[in-house]
């Protein structure tokens, strides 16, 4: 199976110089509990989560409106493309124990996100499918 069967569509993003406190208003009006950011270009720089503002904010013991997301921004962030394989993501995800992993087209733009969310509906889907088979026996 592919990431794009299974990934996250339309991720929410937003750039390096924006506030904190923009970002976390982002992730509340969107339902997310990470966005990635983006450069100019729209190209992938990194993602950011919500334990990463917490943690900038107690770390640079400022408010969020004065903190920009470049402050707090990791260095790395690994993705994936689309037609990469779900396992060999999932093996990744669990060896660097990773919650989520952006997915970039071949320019280095975000187009979806993988999530541990994802690949538990995906188990759940799997085994809904094994109890059926089992039932019609």
């Amino acid at each position: 199976m592919r990431i794009k069967d299974v990934m996250t569509h339309s991720p929410v993003t937003c750039r390096a110089d924006m506030h904190l406190d923009s970002v976390a208003r982002l992730m509340a009006e969107f339902d997310c509990n990470a966005v990635l950011i983006v450069d100019a270009t729209g190209e992938l720089q990194g993602l950011l989560s919500e334990r990463d503002i917490c943690l900038g904010a107690l770390r640079l013991a400022r408010p969020l409106d004065q903190i920009l997301v470049s402050e707090v921004l990791a260095g790395n962030v690994f993705s994936c493309t689309e037609n990469d394989h779900v396992e060999s993501v999932e093996r990744l995800m669990r060896d660097l124990h990773l919650r989520r992993v952006p997915v970039t087209d071949a320019v280095g733009r975000p187009v979806g996100i993988l999530t541990i969310e994802d690949l538990a509906r995906l188990a759940i889907r799997a085994k809904l499918r094994t109890m059926d088979k089992y039932a019609m026996c």
